[in-house]
Parts: C-alpha cells; structure tokens; sequence
C-alpha cells in the first residue's frame, strides 16, 4: 500500500516546514483552504491526467446547446458519433472549435445538419454549442475527454485529497508557502521565498512526471505556391 496522506497530516508537515504552530483549530482550517486554493491553481496551470474524464451526450433535434458537468474546466478533446441506421456502425468525426469571435459572425445560427463544429461556453455553468444545429434524434453523439477540477476535500479540515501519490510532496510544499505566507510571525515570513522555490520545484517535478507518454512524430511542411 502506497502511504496515504489526510489534510490533517498534510498540514501537520507544512506547518513544520514553514513555522507555524499548528495547536488551534483555525491553522487546521487554514491549511484546508490552502489545499482547496492550490487545486484550483493547479487547474490553472496545465493539465493534470487523473481529473481528465471521458464522457458523451445525446443529441437531439433542433437543440443547439448542451450542458456540462460544473466542475468542468474546459474540453480536451471532442468529436461528433455518428450512428449509421443501416449499418448500425457508429463512425467518428472531427468537430472543429470555434472561438467567441467565429462563433458570433455565423449568420445563420439556426442551420441544421450534421454538426462539423463547437463553441464552448466556459462559464459558472459550462456549456456547449454545436452547429450546424443536429437535424436528427438518435442519430448523433457528442464524445469528449474534459477535464475537470480535483474534487474538494469538504469542510471540518478533514479527508484526503484527490490527488496521486507523486504530487503528495508537491500539495506540501505548497501548503507550507501559503502558510507561511499568511503567517504573522517574522520567522515563518523569512521562510516565504525558500519555501516558494522549494514549492516550484516538487510542482515541476511532479508535473514532468505526470504527462503523456505517446510518441510524437514530427513531419516537415512546406508550403508551395
């Protein structure tokens, strides 16, 4: 069994490291904060492979816009299913994204078809738009990967957070940072800058480790006229 690390051990280790004492119940719910802060950032910063799902949605006829799940961060992938009735194969193709801008200046909105691109709407409430509009029921599907925040550790400052083993050192480091950056102890404050490198490094090392390890074939291209 690999160890496992609570929030409450979590912040036990980063109140050493930067200082604090850790005896009264606000440093506890502290820390949980902190924990919560650092999983939206690392949202921010790239991709985490364990928070990335797949998912699919039905399509319906005449419905431009699709729901997402809240804890949607953006769609990583996407493509349009397509079940041929005859054959009852389903056939996968590409879904072009457009951006706010392309998406505002299509005149006609309403089209219907079979869908060749996307727009998502990156709100509190994440959605999709899809056009030309689907022109058939039972007949498409939405298919995606997404990624999605890490789940909460929830209130009280207890729980284990979402996150793998090789990023336990990394959540650490940067709890001790935050800590010590909210401390008003003239000691823990010293430490701000040290604990910041310490906390940059284990990221990119846990980060360097967590990505995909698929080859990549580079061709070259030329333009002729």
């Amino acid at each position: 069994m690999f160890p496992v690390f609570d929030v409450a051990e979590i912040a036990e280790e980063a109140a050493e490291r930067a200082g604090v004492d850790l005896r009264s119940g606000y440093a506890l719910r502290s820390a949980r904060r902190s924990i919560e802060l650092l999983s939206i950032e690392w949202g921010n910063r790239g991709l985490n492979l364990w928070t990335i799902e797949t998912g699919s949605i039905d399509l319906a006829s005449g419905v431009r816009e699709y729901p997402l799940p809240d804890d949607t961060i953006d769609l990583i992938e996407h493509g349009l299913r397509y079940f041929n009735l005859d054959s009852g194969q389903p056939t996968d193709y590409a879904l072009g994204r457009r951006s706010i801008d392309e998406y505002s200046i299509i005149p006609s909105k309403l089209h219907t078809g079979r869908p060749t691109s996307i727009y998502i709407k990156r709100l509190i409430q994440p959605s999709v738009l899809l056009w030309p509009v689907p022109d058939r029921d039972d007949y498409y599907q939405l298919v995606f990967a997404r990624l999605r925040r890490m789940a909460s550790v929830g209130t009280g400052g207890t729980g284990q957070p979402e996150l793998p083993f090789r990023f336990v050192p990394a959540m650490i480091a940067g709890v001790a940072f935050y800590m010590a950056l909210k401390s008003t102890d003239p000691n823990a404050q010293q430490r701000v800058p040290l604990l910041k490198s310490a906390y940059e490094e284990q990221f990119t090392l846990a980060s360097d480790e967590d990505r995909d390890r698929a080859s990549v074939k580079w061709v070259p291209w030329s333009y002729r006229i």
